[in-house]
C-alpha cells in the first residue's frame, strides 16, 4: 500500500484547506500593520474610520478562514484514515497465508487501527500547519525588515538558537515514537495471545504469571511513551525561552530608540505585535515537525504492514477474492476426475520436501479417507488444493483444470473446506451458515440444516437461524460447530468437499448422524476427509495411505487390509483403541 497515493486521492481538500490557511495568515499578518497606520492616523489627527474598517474585516476574515481551514484539513485527514484502513484491510485479507501466519496478530490489529491514525491524521493536519506556520513565518520577518531591520537581526539571533534545539528536540521525537509504536504493539500481541486462550489460562493457574507478563508489557509501552511526551514537552518550553529573550530584547532597545526619535512609536507597536505573532506559528512549526516525526514512524509501520505478499487475484474480473457473491461456474466435464495429483513436490521451506512425488485422483462422486501419522502430508495436501500455498513443482487439478490456472474465486467456489477446529464468526447462526453463499433461501438452509444433523438443535433455540454467537462460535459445542461448519460448506455446493477429521469433537450418536450426512453428500460430489477414526474409514469408497509425504497405497478397507502393513498398522491401533473404549 502506498500512502502518497492515498493522500494523492484527497489532495483537492487537502489543497482547499491550505489555501484558506494561507489566506487567513495574510489577514492575520495585515493586522499589526494597519494597527500601526491607525496609531499614526490617530497622531496626524487624521480620520480613523478606514483603518479601524479594514482592522474589522482582517479580524473576521481570519476567524472564518481559520475555521475553514481545521475542517478542510480535519475531513482530509479522516478522508485519507479511512481510505488508508479499507486497502489495508483488503490487502489483510487477500494476504498470502505462509506470510500472514508469521505475523502477530496483535501487532497487526494495532498498525491497522491505531498507526493509520497517527499516520494519516498527524500528517494531514502537521503537513497543512508547517505550511501555514513557514507562511505566517515568513511573511512576518518580510514585515518586520521593513519596519526595522536591526531590530529583526536581534530577534533572528535569539530565535535560532532556539530553533536549533528544537530540531533537535524533534528528531528524538521521531526515534521514540517509533520505539514507543513497536512496544504499544507488543503489548497488543501479548493481551491477544492471553484472551484468546483464556480458558487454558484460569485452567492451568497462570493467571498471575500472564498479569506479570501483560505489565511488563504495558511498562515498556508506558516508558517509551513517556520518552515521547518528555521530548515533545520540551519543544514549546525551548521555543518559549527564545520568543521571550528576543521580545525582551526588543522591547528595552525599541523604547531607547523611540526616545532618541530614530523609531517611530507606529513602528514599535508593529514590530512588537509581530514578534507576538510569530510565537504561535514558531511553535506550531516546531510541534508539527515533531508530530510529524512520530507520524513518519507510524507511516513506516503501516508501510511495511501494507506491503504483506498477496494472492493472485486481487483484481478478480469475476469480484473481489472473498466476496461472498454467487458466481457462475464454467460447465465441469462429467469424466474429468474431481481432484488429481500428478507428481506434485512441496516444502514449506528449503530442505526435506514434505510431500514427495504425491499423485492420486478423485473420482467426481463418492468418500475418500486419507489415513497417514502425524506429518504425512495430509494437511498439506489440503492447502494445496485450496492454493493456500503453490507446490514447487507438478500439476494438481480440480474438476480436471488446473487450480494454478483457475481465479482464486471460482477455485474456491468448487472446493469446500472445513478445518478441524471450526472456526465460527461472532454473529447469528445464520450469518455464519450463509457465510460462503449469501443468497441462499430458506429451502437451501433448511436442506444444508438437515443434512449436517443441526435441524433439530437449531429449531430448540428461542432465536432459532438468529441466535448469536460469541467469538469463534461460543455458545455452541464443539460438535455443534463442527456440525454447523459443515452446513455452511454444503450450503456452498462444491464440486469437492475436504473434511480434516471432523468427527474429532463428536459424540457416538451425533458421529452416526455427521456420518450419514457425509454419505448423502458424497452421492452428490466427491467428499476427500482425513480420518483417523476407524469408523469413518470402513465407510470410504477408497483410502489413500501416506507415509512421509508420499502416497504408499491405494484401495478399500478389505484390500489395504490385506495388502499394506502400514495401514493394517494404522487400523489395528485404532481399532484396539475403539475397542478399549467400548
Amino acid at each position: 500500500m502506498n500512502l502518497r497515493e492515498t493522500v494523492r486521492r484527497h489532495r483537492a481538500l487537502l489543497i482547499a484547506g491550505i489555501g484558506m490557511g494561507l489566506v487567513g495568515a495574510a489577514a492575520t499578518l495585515a493586522q499589526p500593520w494597519m494597527l500601526g497606520r491607525l496609531i499614526e492616523a490617530v497622531s496626524r489627527q487624521e480620520s480613523i474610520a478606514w483603518p479601524i474598517t479594514f482592522i474589522a474585516l482582517f479580524f473576521v476574515a481570519d476567524a472564518a478562514l481559520g475555521a475553514g481551514h481545521s475542517y478542510a484539513i480535519g475531513r482530509a485527514g479522516e478522508n485519507i484514515a479511512f481510505d488508508a484502513r479499507r486497502i489495508l484491510g483488503g490487502r489483510l485479507l487477500r494476504s498470502q497465508i505462509p506470510y500472514f501466519s508469521r505475523l502477530e496478530h496483535g501487532d497487526v490489529f494495532a498498525r491497522t487501527v491505531s498507526d493509520t491514525s497517527v499516520a494519516c491524521l498527524i500528517i494531514a493536519q502537521a503537513l497543512a500547519q508547517v505550511v501555514t506556520s513557514v507562511f505566517m513565518v515568513v511573511g512576518g520577518v518580510v514585515l518586520m525588515a521593513r519596519l526595522d531591520w536591526k531590530l529583526l537581526l536581534t530577534t533572528v539571533a535569539c530565535l535560532g538558537v532556539a530553533s536549533g534545539a528544537s530540531l533537535f528536540l524533534a528528531r528524538r521525537v521521531r526515534i521514540a515514537a517509533l520505539q514507543n509504536r513497536q512496544d504499544i504493539g507488543a503489548f497488543g500481541s501479548g493481551l491477544q495471545r492471553v484472551l484468546g486462550a483464556i480458558t487454558t489460562v484460569k485452567a492451568s493457574r497462570a493467571e498471575e504469571r500472564e498479569s506479570e507478563e501483560l505489565a511488563g508489557l504495558a511498562d515498556r509501552a508506558r516508558r517509551s511513551g513517556i520518552r515521547v511526551i518528555g521530548f515533545g514537552s520540551l519543544l514549546t518550553p525551548m521555543m518559549n525561552v527564545g520568543t521571550q529573550l528576543s521580545l525582551a530584547v526588543v522591547i528595552s532597545w525599541g523604547m531607547a530608540r523611540v526616545a532618541t526619535g530614530s523609531l517611530s512609536p507606529a513602528d514599535l507597536t508593529s514590530f512588537v505585535m509581530y514578534l507576538f505573532y510569530l510565537v504561535a506559528p514558531l511553535v506550531m512549526l516546531f510541534m508539527s515537525i515533531g508530530q510529524i516525526q512520530q507520524g513518519r514512524a507510524a507511516v513506516q509501520r503501516v508501510t511495511e504492514l501494507g506491503a504483506v505478499p498477496q494472492e493472485e487475484d486481487e483484481e478478480d474480473p469475476a469480484g473481489p477474492v472473498g466476496s461472498g457473491q454467487p458466481r457462475e461456474r464454467e460447465p465441469v466435464a462429467e469424466s474429468a476426475p474431481a481432484v488429481s495429483f500428478e507428481d506434485v513436490v512441496f516444502s514449506y521451506h528449503e530442505g526435506a520436501p514434505v510431500l514427495r512425488d504425491v499423485s492420486f485422483s478423485l473420482p467426481r462422486r463418492g468418500l475418500t479417507a486419507i489415513v497417514g501419522a502425524s506429518g504425512a502430508g495430509k494437511t498439506t495436501t489440503f492447502q494445496l488444493i485450496e492454493r493456500f500455498h503453490r507446490p514447487d513443482s507438478g500439476t494438481i487439478r480440480v474438476a480436471g483444470r488446473d487450480v494454478a490456472a483457475l481465479r482464486l474465486a471460482e477455485l474456491r467456489s468448487l472446493v469446500g473446506y472445513v478445518e478441524q477446529d471450526a472456526p465460527l464468526l461472532r454473529g447469528t447462526i445464520r450469518e455464519n451458515l450463509t457465510y460462503a453463499n449469501p443468497g441462499a433461501d430458506d429451502a437451501e438452509v433448511a436442506r444444508a440444516l438437515r443434512l449436517a444433523s443441526m435441524e433439530g438443535f437449531v429449531a430448540e433455540l428461542p432465536d432459532g437461524l438468529d441466535t448469536e454467537l460469541g467469538e469463534r462460535g461460543a455458545g455452541l459445542s464443539g460438535g455443534q460447530r463442527q456440525r454447523l461448519a459443515i452446513a455452511r460448506t454444503l450450503l456452498q455446493r462444491p464440486e469437492v468437499i475436504l473434511l480434516d477429521e471432523v468427527t474429532a469433537h463428536l459424540d457416538g450418536d451425533t458421529e452416526v448422524a455427521l456420518r450419514d450426512a457425509i454419505t448423502e453428500a458424497a452421492r452428490e460430489c466427491a467428499v476427500l476427509a482425513i480420518a483417523h477414526r476407524l469408523s469413518t474409514i470402513v465407510r470410504a469408497d477408497r483410502i489413500i495411505v501416506m507415509e512421509e509425504g508420499r502416497v504408499r497405497a491405494t484401495g478399500t478397507h478389505r484390500e489395504l487390509i490385506e495388502s499394506d502393513e502400514v495401514y493394517r498398522r494404522l487400523a489395528g491401533q485404532q481399532f484396539a483403541a475403539e475397542e478399549a473404549l467400548a
